[in-house]
């Protein structure tokens, strides 16, 4: 048997030299960029700093209250802070108001002093508004909505938004200002031709359960969005849940403490213009119809690769990745003060940040046509249990990639986890990729995914490969099987640790490990089985020997067996796919010992480097 190519030492030396250019996240979420300027999701904060007492007080009490009664087609109160004019009801002054009844074809408007701080109690209300909002939070500093115990109630838009000011209301819930949902009963939300709930300030949900349907996004805020102990199942034509602030970068975040959430979207499940926190909540999302309607294409479809002179004999960087895709047609929201309309393209991942997600508890489970958790920053997961099903890639972050802890399946993907910088140093990770397993990549990612239910096609754009990716595996359990390559690192790997078996395919230009300057082994154990002709070994080990050899074809199934020279076992592993090379390592091999490798029938001495 024949020894694996290994990469020249040259090569080795330039890649130690550049390996202090790595760049990973912090425990608060800070990527330095190439100038040294620091990018900050402030992962600091917890339920104190986001939920006031006020936001989770659903208290009040009926004899202080105003009690305002739905009549069909109008109201009846006593209070003067409360202005009734046909099916237009305004409150204008802050206070505990109780709401019962049904308004077929009208609003209620909140329109106090701005520094008042309203309460609406919906006690088996039932409001549409034909053309505008049923509920508009026009002026005050905050408005909360509690849901009485035991009530059901709903509030609908039917089905077009007319102007009655200078805002574009376009929402069955509107709010200018800050607004806080509680209690204990259940709300429906219908808009068949916007969002459901719009807040242009900061939207709380402490409790309650929510049933929301809508043309747009569920719900659409601006400064941020912070759910804890609440039930909520949106089905969306845009995004499930969208905070974004357009002119301050600095808002437009997601904080989840706890709850369920049961979200359909043609768009992102869950999308944050700055970042993203999940400590705890049982999270079911389905974006763009799931991974069904992204077209992916595994490795031996390519056609195009191009040659690199890559350590080991492999080839470079592949020129012929799945382009992103791009609507054809516009969704629009019908007003007579704004027509807006979405720019062209359509995002339909799971979770997606444009900073940092820090996730650190939970239960997600994902399918989506898109990245099933993306940011354009770093992501950090530190717990939680994952399952993952995707057109595109499992866990992509532009930047970096930090996994401490959790269990994560992906069952579906097209590369299972990728980013600029990876570190592994705990968790259970388990990943099924038609590509790369784990790919270390720099730049923008648009690939993988051409599809969506909407057949919406087009657009361009890869990840670019670059040389200053990295790969650290210091601890975990890692299970990868991929059509592409096993592990791919566009710079270096570094395993210390872990415990990782690869299983990849036996055709095309694949190979078990695939980099760019080094792979070094000092601790853990590794057993990858795949394709002989691109074959890279680790090109240095420390502490431990490295077995390297081509096994020729063997059938899926077929059992390794290693013993030292005394008998003992080491290893006992059948891979699931046909395989042409083994590479094994961990701490009980020692660099110049002979051992004894039995497979299938067969067994040959082979001494490790």
């Amino acid at each position: 048997m024949k020894k694996l190519l290994k990469v020249i030492s040259l090569l080795l030396a330039l890649a130690l030299v550049l390996a202090g250019c790595n760049k990973s996240p912090d425990s608060e979420g800070t990527v330095e960029g190439e100038a040294g300027e620091a990018i900050e999701a402030d992962f600091a904060q917890t339920d104190d700093d986001m939920f006031t007492s006020r936001d989770l007080d659903t208290d009040y009490s009926e004899d202080e209250s105003v009690t305002i009664t739905l009549n069909g087609s109008s109201a009846t109160c006593s209070s003067d802070s409360v202005k009734i004019s046909g099916s237009q009801i305004t409150i204008t002054d802050e206070g505990t108001y109780i709401i019962s009844g049904t308004l077929d074809n009208g609003m209620i408007i909140v329109d106090a002093d701005e520094n008042d701080k309203p309460q609406l109690v919906l006690n088996g209300a039932s409001i549409t508004s034909a053309t505008s909002a049923a509920i508009y939070i026009l002026e005050c500093d905050k408005a909360f909505i509690t849901l009485a115990d035991g009530t059901e109630n709903s509030l609908a838009n039917g089905g077009a938004f007319t102007a009655i000011d200078n805002n574009n209301i376009d929402g069955a819930v509107f709010s200018k200002q800050d607004l806080t949902i509680n209690g204990s009963g259940t709300l429906t939300v219908t808009s068949p031709a916007g969002h459901g709930i719009v807040c242009k300030d900061d939207f709380v949900i402490t409790s309650g359960t929510y049933d929301i349907a809508s043309a747009s996004h569920g719900i659409d805020a601006n400064d941020s969005v912070r759910f804890s102990d609440c039930v909520v199942t949106i089905d969306a034509g845009k995004d499930g849940i969208h905070c974004e602030n357009s002119d301050d970068s600095s808002k437009g975040f997601v904080y989840i403490s706890s709850g369920t959430y049961d979200i359909a979207a043609e768009g992102d499940g869950i999308s944050a213009g700055y970042y993203m926190q999940i400590e705890d909540g049982i999270i079911d999302i389905i974006a763009g119809g799931g991974a069904v309607n992204g077209e992916k294409s595994s490795s031996d479809s390519y056609g195009g690769f191009m040659m690199g002179g890559k350590p080991g004999g492999s080839m470079g960087g592949r020129n012929n990745r799945p382009m992103s895709y791009t609507s054809s047609t516009s969704a629009t929201v019908t007003s007579t003060a704004t027509t807006s309309s979405t720019d062209s393209s359509t995002s339909m991942k799971g979770l997606k940040a444009e900073n940092s997600i820090l996730i650190s508890g939970g239960s997600i489970n994902i399918d989506s046509a898109d990245d099933a958790v993306h940011s354009n920053n770093s992501i950090i997961v530190n717990g939680g249990s994952f399952e993952l099903a995707t057109g595109d890639d499992g866990i992509h972050a532009d930047e970096s990639l930090s996994i401490t802890n959790g269990t994560i399946n992906i069952s579906e993907s097209y590369e299972g986890l990728e980013a600029l910088n990876i570190n592994i140093t705990g968790g259970t990770i388990s990943l099924v990729a038609t590509d790369d397993g784990i790919n270390a990549a720099g730049g923008t990612d648009s690939s993988g995914t051409t599809g969506g239910r909407d057949g919406m096609f087009g657009g361009g754009g890869q990840m670019g490969s670059s040389s200053n990716g990295s790969i650290l595996i210091s601890g975990g359990n890692i299970y990868i099987n991929a059509s592409g390559d096993g592990i791919d690192a566009n710079g270096y790997l570094e395993m210390s640790g872990g415990y990782v078996v690869i299983v990849g395919p036996t055709v095309g230009d694949t190979a078990t490990l695939d980099y760019d300057n080094y792979a070094t082994i000092s601790g853990g154990t590794f057993i990858g089985t795949g394709a002989s002709g691109m074959a890279q070994s680790f090109s240095d080990s420390e502490n431990q020997g490295v077995i390297a050899i081509s096994t020729g074809n063997q059938s899926a199934g077929t059992t390794i067996v290693i013993k030292d020279s005394s008998g003992n076992e080491i290893i006992t592993h059948s891979p699931e796919l046909d395989y042409a090379v083994l590479i094994f390592s961990s701490p009980e091999i020692t660099k110049g010992e002979s051992y004894k490798v039995t497979i299938g029938t067969k067994t040959s001495t082979v001494t490790a480097s």
